[in-house]
């Protein structure tokens, strides 16, 4: 006899915590920094409630939000201090997904292309203006033939965008392996490429440039994965670590979350950060230091379920 399915959720709320502990072995005289550690407000997150604990505390602090719209901190220290210790502490509530229309009644992927394409005398409308910003290469995302020659098997001429970057998350997870030891942040595109290697942030950065290499806006989306699996399910790689996925954009859905190293749809169990063109404009912590010699990196995540 077969077990009846559980209903899904209509909502879960988290309790997030990110401790980042930087440990020098001399001493340093000026620390600034900005911070993407708060929630970003989403169409189905909202943020309960949100403390940043820093140690040693800063002469200078802002907050504000940086050119994508994400919330970010500055700071600066300018006392001796041979540690710092940043917490950050995060409650949120998260709808879910609602269920998307049929993959395949979105656009062609060679119109949405077009969509999002400059031409002389013609004036885009307002979301595909926005979009146009991720469809440019960045930092560490830059678009060559060898990420086309990648996708290409996955976007045949004529078929439905959403379709098509299914079929491309899939193959990404298929054929590249989860290895902390493989890679570093900057270890280029197409070295990942060639090894099959990688984490999420590799995996992301990969399946942004295979899209942006075809002419289609997609983001880079950084957050956190749900520590703990619903009952018989599998544990999700990327657990108690920052997470990172891709957002592509659809003229008729929208923005649609697609996450390359787990093979899913983000839902209830993704907490969303921040946004930019790649991992370079939301890291969790980015600054300068006056001394500090060598340094020991420690950071801790753990996404709690509440209620």
């Amino acid at each position: 006899m077969n077990a009846r399915p559980l209903p899904r959720r209509a909502a879960a709320r988290y309790r997030v915590v990110h401790e980042t502990e930087y440990r020098y072995s001399s001493t340093v005289s000026v620390s600034r920094q900005a911070m993407h550690l708060a929630p970003r407000a989403c169409a189905r997150q909202r943020t309960l409630d949100h403390r940043l604990t820093i140690d040693p505390l800063p002469t200078y602090r802002q907050e504000g939000v940086d050119c994508f719209g994400n919330p970010l901190t500055r700071i600066e220290i300018d006392h001796p201090h041979r540690a710092l210790l940043v917490v950050a502490e995060s409650d949120v509530t998260i709808t879910a997904r609602g269920d998307l229309r049929d993959p395949a009644d979105s656009p062609a992927w060679e119109s949405v292309a077009e969509h999002h394409a400059y031409r002389a005398g013609r004036a885009p409308d307002a979301a595909a203006l926005q979009a146009c910003r991720f469809r440019a290469d960045s930092p560490f995302v830059r678009a060559g033939t060898e990420l086309i020659d990648f996708a290409h098997p996955y976007f045949a001429p004529g078929t439905p965008l959403l379709v098509a970057v299914h079929r491309l998350m899939h193959a990404i997870h298929r054929q590249f392996r989860f290895d902390t030891e493989a890679t570093q942040i900057a270890t280029p595109l197409l070295e990942v490429l060639a090894q099959r290697r990688g984490v999420c942030q590799d995996f992301a950065h990969l399946m942004i440039g295979c899209l942006r290499a075809l002419g289609l806006p997609a983001r880079y989306v950084s957050g956190y994965l749900l520590t703990a699996p619903p009952p018989g399910q599998p544990r999700l790689v990327g657990a108690d670590a920052s997470h990172a996925w891709v957002s592509v954009h659809c003229p008729r859905n929208g923005w649609v979350d697609f996450d390359p190293t787990n093979d899913v749809l983000p839902d209830l169990g993704h907490v969303t950060i921040a946004w930019g063109r790649d991992f370079g404009d939301v890291s969790p912590l980015r600054g300068v230091i006056l001394g500090g010699g060598a340094h020991e990196l420690d950071v801790r995540v753990t996404v709690l379920p509440l209620g």
